[in-house]
């Protein structure tokens, strides 16, 4: 099975020799190793390079045990690159297994592979890219630990349009297959539905569990699985610690505090098992300390975590959205907006309506809102309010789950069909 991943490919071709640690991030199983050991490495192969100017090392395989210490790491390395005239690249998978539980523990402890990585650096003819699961060492550090001299390229698990092109097919049926098992690559090689769900539902009992249960040696794991169980029942609700931690009381779990979940709510997310949206007030231009919204990298995964039980169209559609947008490089809020309008009671009320995305890229902001359906006038008054209460110049546009051809009503929000808007990316310049 070979998918093509032709976005970080792209990214990866503007990045050679560019002076900087290529830092590879995602979820693990979303297919990074994959993306640099297999695809990059043909990719290069197929400009020129030869076969022994590519040296890579899965660290987390047992063979390679002994090279992370970064000591010898950095030796062997530079045994390899024989001539310094000739250009190399470096290719260093799961790289965490190379930083000691030592240096996480302590912030204060500077992280040796950091400093080996930069030695390398300054070779001149060396091109590094390391890959990596876990955010807090990695991408959240990368500018700090490789001195200026790291660039993050976040991998997600498959877009509705990678896996589209690999299966082929109606879209429709395409979708919900997608809405029901997500992208996980490995999921495509499953025959039975329930295979998928079972590869799905150990994902996150037998890796991503182990792996944060192992990393920051927490005892309390019953908790962190109640958690991962409310996040993935409450996606784009909006929600804090202290709710968090009450809910889990009433649903009968265990008296925890509300540092606690914040710290496991950490966790989940360096792990890039759910991601943030923070409130953001369109008018007062500033972010609201609390609540936030949170929303699972791979909708697969959040459905197996609830047993498939919870498949709320709505708030399933919505969280594809989330991470489509981030796929394309936006930064996203959850956006407020307040508004002044007269009570039953005839005096004036200020009142916040949510816009269910504002998506920035540079000098590029767009206002979404993400709607079922749109098929009474009330509906669409309820769905377009918020928007039309903007008063600025970018663009707006809803996300319908239809067919519809793209078109721009006289206040000029754009209407945009689901699988328009997954498909196509350029749909959005209409």
């Amino acid at each position: 099975m070979f998918i093509q991943r032709n976005s970080y490919i792209e990214q990866l071709e503007e990045s050679r020799f560019n002076g900087q640690v290529k830092v590879i991030t995602g979820i693990r199983r979303c297919g990074k190793t994959f993306l640099l050991l297999n695809i990059y490495h043909q990719y290069l192969l197929e400009q020129g390079v030869q076969e022994d100017h590519i040296i890579s090392f899965a660290l987390d395989d047992s063979k390679f045990e002994h090279l992370c210490d970064p000591h010898t790491l950095s030796a062997h390395i530079h045994s390899l690159v024989k001539n310094s005239t000739q250009q190399y690249y470096v290719f260093l998978d799961e790289v965490q297994y190379a930083i000691s539980r030592e240096e996480i523990r302590n912030p204060d402890k500077p992280i040796r592979l950091y400093g080996v990585l930069n030695g390398l650096l300054r070779l001149g003819n060396v091109d590094i890219y390391v890959t990596g699961s876990n955010s807090k060492f990695l991408s959240k550090d990368v500018m700090t630990g490789f001195r200026g001299r790291g660039e993050v390229i976040h991998v997600y698990p498959l877009s509705f349009r990678e896996f589209f092109d690999y299966v082929g097919g109606e879209k429709a049926e395409s979708y919900e297959h997608y809405a029901m098992y997500g992208g996980m690559p490995l999921v495509l090689s499953k025959k039975t539905d329930e295979k998928k769900a079972q590869y799905l539902s150990e994902l996150f009992t037998e890796v991503y569990f182990r792996d944060i249960v192992e990393r920051y040696q927490l005892e309390m794991k019953y908790t962190l699985s109640q958690l991962a169980d409310t996040l993935s029942s409450s996606i784009g609700s909006l929600t804090n610690a202290t709710r968090i931690a009450n809910t889990l009381v009433s649903n009968g779990g265990r008296k925890v505090s509300t540092e606690t979940v914040a710290a496991y709510i950490g966790y989940l997310t360096d792990s890039f098992l759910f991601s943030e949206a923070k409130r953001f007030d369109v008018k007062g231009n500033h972010y609201f300390r609390f609540p936030y919204k949170y929303y699972c990298t791979d909708i697969g995964l959040r459905n197996a975590r609830l047993n498939f039980r919870q498949q709320e169209e709505s708030h399933i559609m919505e969280n594809i959205i989330y991470n489509e947008l981030l796929y394309r490089g936006f930064s996203v809020d959850v956006g407020v907006i307040e508004i002044t309008e007269s009570g039953d009671d005839k005096k004036r009320h200020k009142k916040q309506l949510e816009i269910d995305f504002i998506a920035t890229k540079g000098p590029m902001r767009l206002y979404i809102q993400s709607a079922l359906a749109m098929n009474t006038e009330e509906k669409m008054k309820q769905e377009l309010r918020s928007l039309e209460r903007i008063n600025d110049s970018f663009k707006k546009l809803v996300v319908t789950k239809s067919y519809v051809k793209p078109w721009t009503d006289k206040n000029g929000i754009l209407h945009i069909g689901l699988y328009d808007f997954l498909l196509d990316p350029d749909v959005i310049r209409y």
